[in-house]
């Protein structure tokens, strides 16, 4: 009787285990994404921001780099040209199309964020990865060096950095980039702690499967979710820090160049003339830093394990 039974629920797991096909991680998590409202938003003004970052130079009705002859005839110290036939948004402080520069410069934004957040991504992993990998004092002495990048404020930190080589995009962009090293090491230093004790490591560690294999085959690849996630959040706060170094004056020292956080920072002293200059970037860093900011926080909630129903 009690083998019967056994073998009938034994059967009976075995059908649905043919019958069910099992679901993964990342399609599961996509799955609950596509259901929320937040996260929908978030992609959707991330994808809007790319694709318009892509599309400016075709989009944009004038040439963002050169001066107007019609909007420099109207230009003065205590008034700058607004809306006008062909010039949409008017004239920048120095007889550019404004509307133009705009456009354009959410493809400058973008590289900013983005090439900040793969430097910080790299160096972070490679941090992460030997401290985690190897342990011992290879660990305590990367894990103290990321400790003193964490005791000095972030932005305090990336104003200093962009203080020593001030005047290019460059400086901008390491400087974004140290402060996102330590957040990178620290995540995925802890993440691989966490797969030395799962039973596929300590398996293939029985089995004698080389240290190497174990690392580039088992830990790493099972460690580097939440990274990818956190690279998401930090899209969004290295804008916004670059923004702040150019509003602050430690940013590209080439005014000519089309960039929103440049233009915000250029704009400080027209304030009182034409506060559109700085009012229309600001409104499109915080947009696109809200949509950064959804998408990865919807990202994270998904792929919590915790949060799987």
């Amino acid at each position: 009787m009690t083998t019967n039974l056994l073998r009938r629920k034994r059967d009976r797991i075995d059908d649905l285990a043919e019958t069910s096909g099992g679901t993964s991680l990342a399609a599961d998590a996509f799955k609950r994404m596509s259901r929320s409202p937040i996260a929908i938003t978030g992609a959707v003004i991330t994808i809007l921001f790319v694709l318009l970052a892509v599309l400016s130079p075709f989009l944009a009705p004038k040439d963002p780099h050169r001066p107007y002859d019609e909007l420099k005839a109207t230009l003065r110290p205590d008034s700058i040209p607004g809306a006008m036939p062909g010039f949409l948004l008017g004239s920048d402080q120095n007889g550019y199309d404004f509307f133009s520069r705009l456009l354009v410069g959410s493809q400058q934004t973008l590289i900013v964020g983005v090439v900040a957040t793969l430097i910080g991504v790299a160096i972070g992993m490679v941090i992460g990865g030997l401290a985690g990998a190897l342990g011992g004092w290879v660990d305590t002495v990367l894990m103290r060096f990321t400790d003193i990048l964490l005791a000095i404020p972030s932005l305090l930190l990336a104003i200093s950095i962009a203080a020593l080589f001030p005047g290019t995009q460059w400086t901008v962009i390491i400087a974004v980039a140290v402060v996102s090293v330590p957040v990178f090491a620290r995540l995925l230093r802890g993440a691989m702690l966490a797969q030395r004790s799962s039973d596929h490591v300590l398996a293939a560690t029985a089995l004698g499967v080389r240290r190497s294999t174990i690392v580039f085959r088992h830990m790493l690849p099972n460690s580097v979710g939440p990274v990818i996630v956190q690279a998401t959040l930090t899209l969004a706060t290295s804008i916004i820090d670059a923004a702040a170094l150019s509003f602050l004056g430690l940013g590209d020292a080439d005014w000519t160049r089309a960039e929103w956080g440049l233009m915000l920072g250029k704009a400080q002293d027209y304030l009182d003339v034409k506060p559109e200059l700085a009012f229309y970037p600001a409104i499109a860093i915080i947009i696109v830093a809200l949509g950064f900011t959804l998408l990865g926080e919807s990202l994270r909630e998904a792929l919590d394990p915790k949060n799987r129903r």
